[in-house]
């Protein structure tokens, strides 16, 4: 058995797997977030370890002997939040989050005292990134910097919990800004230019090498026969990949969740920082991922579904499987400032064409185009690195909406495909990589492809009108500053 706990923004989701890769359980507690300034997001890292516990806890009330069984523990995680502890290891402050704004004016920073960062890391500084938040607070609030001894990305805050060591994988420690993509390991000039060391950062392993075991005391809370291994682990969106069999080039797969992005594998590096593609690590070895990402995804559907005071569901209801024409509406999804290809932190969102006449379903609507327009941005980023989509695999809470997964289509002009359990990809990658940690297999072997139970092809007469559509869409992005 081996379990799968993935850290994400809006929830803890844990899942048990057996060694047929079949789920044999799944639980998940909702993680609250702060925004104690507009563009600022934080959360509390005790809520982490809480929601964690609970969903530990939950499957040995019902899936005891199974729990007892785990033989490893694979961990992904939201990235590039900061968080900082002392050297009790105790955090200092909450965790600025992935898609906090605040460190626009680090990041000039940043690129000013470092010329080599793009050719190093393969990114562009963005606020979205671990480093600049450093700067921030060493600017902000210096007696915090000066305090603090140690900096974690979120699942390597749960790790040390769960056993006690400092551990990070190099997928998730890609998008720090602190890592040298190429050679797998901390730059030491990174480091330097945000007035830090290696001895305030976690030791680095492969996703799916082993990293530490269980605390005695948790196998014993949870009943396990013995202490698990918990393998290095993976960012979210590389463990998505790791779920979905995506470790081979010329595989590409949409991300819908919180944020989105769409991502392909590559074997060599392909970077275009400077139209804002993200360039990580994979959680398996000499490979890498090209990302276009955006701050808000399936998160404005939340969003929209809370201003009409309705579920997603019964906003999502009305329309079937598949888009009549392209709204009349736009919708700019930028919502918490976007990342590709703008690195833009402070652009919100924005409905256009709106009238007299206009109702809840066009906006509705729009607003998931709006998120597909974006990744249709997204796409074209990554042509300009070299990298063509030609069909994309959804995971995340989107992808359960076969109206939107439909547009999507439509937009990108790909066939999307969709799983059964899609949204749970993360966490199911996470336990792939606890797996391949324990046992040693090829990797090949564990991160098959699970079966696709549908696929949404381009309509001719949709995608010629989405196409009319874009450039106007992109007319509308103005830049606050």
């Amino acid at each position: 058995m081996y379990l799968g706990i993935d850290l994400g923004t809006s929830a803890v989701k844990t899942v048990l797997v057996d060694g047929a890769q079949r789920v044999i359980a799944s639980e998940s507690r909702p993680l609250p977030t702060a925004s104690p300034q507009p563009g600022y997001f934080e959360q509390d890292s005790a809520h982490w370890v809480e929601a964690t516990f609970a969903t530990l806890d939950a499957l040995k009330a019902t899936h005891a002997g199974a729990l007892a069984a785990v033989e490893g523990i694979g961990l992904s995680g939201q990235m590039h939040g900061a968080t900082l502890l002392d050297a009790s290891s105790r955090p200092l402050r909450p965790c600025i989050l992935w898609n906090d704004g605040r460190s626009a004016a680090e990041c000039r920073v940043l690129e000013r005292r470092w010329p080599a960062l793009r050719a190093t890391t393969g990114n562009k500084a963005m606020p979205g990134f671990t480093a600049p938040k450093l700067l921030w607070i060493a600017t902000h609030e210096p007696e915090i910097f000066a305090a603090t001894k140690l900096v974690l990305l979120p699942k390597a805050y749960l790790r040390l919990v769960l056993s006690g060591e400092a551990i990070e994988d190099v997928s998730d420690a890609s998008g720090s800004l602190w890592l040298d993509a190429a050679r797998r390991d901390w730059s030491d000039a990174a480091l330097a230019a945000t007035g830090l060391s290696r001895d305030q950062m976690p030791r680095l392993v492969e996703g799916c090498a082993p990293a530490t075991t269980l605390r005695g005391e948790l196998a014993r809370r949870w009943g396990m026969s013995k202490p698990p291994v918990i393998a290095g682990g993976a960012g979210d969106n590389p463990a998505g990949a790791i779920g979905i069999g995506a470790i081979q080039p010329g595989t590409a797969f949409l991300s819908l969740g919180t944020s989105g992005a769409l991502l392909a594998p590559t074997s060599t590096i392909a970077a275009n920082p400077d139209r804002a593609v993200h360039t990580f690590c994979h959680a398996i070895p000499a490979m890498w991922i090209q990302a276009g990402a955006i701050l808000s995804a399936a998160s404005c559907l939340a969003w929209i579904a809370r201003l009409f005071g309705a579920t997603e569901a019964e906003l999502l209801a009305p329309f079937g499987t598949r888009p009549q024409a392209p709204s009349p509406v736009s919708f700019l999804p930028y919502l918490a400032g976007e990342r590709t290809p703008h690195d833009d932190p402070v652009v919100r969102g924005l409905l256009d064409g709106l009238s007299h006449g206009t109702d809840r379903g066009p906006i509705v609507q729009a607003v998931l185009e709006g998120v597909a327009f974006a990744l249709a941005d997204c796409r074209d980023a990554l042509a300009d690195a070299g990298i063509a989509i030609a069909e994309a695999d959804a995971i995340g809470g989107g992808s359960r909406s076969r109206f939107w997964l439909s547009v999507l289509a439509n937009v990108l002009n790909v066939p999307i495909h969709r799983f059964a359990g899609g949204e749970t990809g993360a966490a199911f990658g996470a336990a792939r990589l606890g797996r391949l940690a324990v046992t040693g297999e090829a990797i090949a072997a564990v991160c098959t492809r699970p079966q696709r139970v549908e696929t949404f092809e381009p309509d001719a007469g949709l995608v010629d009108a989405y196409a009319e559509r874009l450039p106007a869409w992109r007319v509308l992005y103005r830049p606050r500053h």
